[in-house]
């Protein structure tokens, strides 16, 4: 099934606008990194097992955890002839991969090795290496009602009166694992699949409101949604890989400020988005106009699937639509960006796997008006550009958890497609940006001194 969307003016809010209640401080100290942390998986499926398996490869010396900025980037500290450049994971007191146990829920019972093998994105040359721990993970039965997700069936799910006993089960799960695999920490990275759109409602409104519609079993809360509830509930972090709503809610805000929480999202930034937020700030610092930009996507992964339901590709519809308009801010170039037509199919492919290939049409016009073209044919592997992104965020929010921060982490934009901001702000999509925002906040965190690029100082 074909599904397309367009659209001409960014999407609006979904809240009324309202400021910052107080700044961020910086933290008077870090605690470190003591003991085992456990990072915590709802959805055992592509992605978590790609990213479990390629941080068990990583710690072993097998492979080059190739992608993982925690693992593998760099930070310039000071001026640039200083030379200051040491790897992030030496700068920043983050868990080692070593220090990590994995845990997680499926609706399906297949450990990781089997999910890993079903799912037919890593070879045997990878997987046989990790087997025997891969084969140990084993899921904890899944908060699933097919109401969110109607193209998945499981069978390994939880049964409650109430989606507040749904919400105990899972704070049991947590403490359950912690203590069996002797953890200190925790943090939780949504990996589950797109649910059905779902609009703020009354019963997100505060904690009281939404503890209120559990016990009720009001139809606004996903499962995604209690996931997260739980996890606040135990003091665990949680970033949200989906375009669900799920931790954007004043509810979540609410709850993670009073536990001193730290939360993130949404939608992992992989392929043709990833792609969008590079090409069109380059197209906007060079002030080239766009008339129109046509992307299809094919994918055969259970997120095509899933997304062949047209209630969980409204929820993707949401996410992939906001980056453009708010890159080119059409209403500061009018002559540039007013006019700009922005279409994305959508199509389920199953021969191609998790192999999905993503397509750009873009027509642009320069000095003159002259109209130009630029095509891209990007042929990416799904859960390969998000299993890095999965280990960072479990790293990062784990940093910031015990850096004191607390409610959302607009810092860590750079992973996510829709990334959250405090309410009333718009999200910053510049994928440039969004990178020198979070290797600032490092230094600020770390005490060193911001880098502006200026460079005013070589040259009086």
């Amino acid at each position: 099934m074909a599904e397309i969307f367009s659209s001409s003016v960014p999407p609006t809010h979904l809240w009324p606008v309202r400021l910052c209640e107080d700044p961020v401080e910086k933290p008077s100290s870090i605690r470190p990194a003591e003991g085992k942390l456990a990072i915590l998986l709802p959805g055992l499926g592509a992605v978590a097992t790609t990213a479990i398996a390629g941080t068990l490869l990583a710690r072993r010396g097998l492979e080059k955890p190739v992608g993982s900025l925690t693992q593998m980037g760099t930070i310039r500290l000071g001026p640039r002839k200083d030379d200051r450049a040491p790897p992030i994971r030496e700068f920043v007191p983050l868990a080692s991969i070593n220090d990590v146990a994995f845990g997680g829920w499926d609706i399906f019972p297949d450990n990781a090795y089997e999910s890993a093998v079903a799912a037919n994105v890593l070879e045997s040359r990878h997987l046989d290496l990790v087997r025997e721990e891969l084969s140990t993970i084993k899921p904890m039965s899944a908060v699933f009602d097919p109401a969110y997700v109607r193209r998945l069936h499981g069978t390994h799910v939880k049964h409650a009166p109430t989606k507040a006993d749904l919400v105990e089960q899972v704070q049991a799960d947590i403490r359950g694992f912690m203590r069996t695999n002797d953890c200190a920490r925790a943090v939780a990275v949504w990996c589950g699949s797109t649910e059905v759109y779902l609009e703020p409602a009354p019963v997100h409104e505060s904690v009281e409101s939404f503890e209120k519609g559990l016990r009720n079993n009001d139809p606004g809360i996903s499962n995604s949604q209690i996931y997260a509830w739980a996890c606040l509930k135990e003091g665990v972090p949680f970033a949200n890989g989906a375009p669900n709503l799920t931790v954007d809610l004043p509810a979540i805000w609410q709850l993670a400020r009073e536990r001193n929480v730290p939360i993130a999202g949404k939608d992992f930034k992989t392929g043709q988005t990833f792609m969008k937020t590079v090409i069109a700030p380059a197209f906007k610092a060079r002030m080239l106009g766009v008339r129109g930009w046509f992307s299809t996507n094919i994918l055969g992964n259970r997120d095509g699937e899933v997304l062949d339901d047209p209630g969980s590709f409204k929820t993707k519809e949401v996410s992939k639509l906001g980056s453009l308009e708010i890159i080119f801010q059409p209403k500061l170039y009018p002559a540039l960006y007013e006019q700009l037509y922005h279409k994305v199919r959508i199509e389920y492919y199953p021969p191609r796997g998790d192999a999905k290939e993503g397509w750009d049409n873009i027509d642009l016009f320069g000095w003159l008006g002259y109209p130009m073209q630029l095509k891209v044919n990007f042929l990416c592997r799904d859960s390969i550009l998000a299993a890095p992104i999965v280990l960072d965020l479990a790293l990062f929010m784990d940093f910031a958890m015990r850096a004191g921060m607390r409610g959302t982490q607009e810092w860590l934009s750079f992973y996510f497609k829709s990334p959250m901001t405090a309410p009333g702000l718009l999200p910053e999509h510049d994928l440039f940006i969004q990178l020198k925002k979070l290797k600032n906040t490092l230094r600020w965190l770390m005490g060193e001194e911001l880098i502006t690029h200026l460079g005013n100082e070589y040259y009086d």
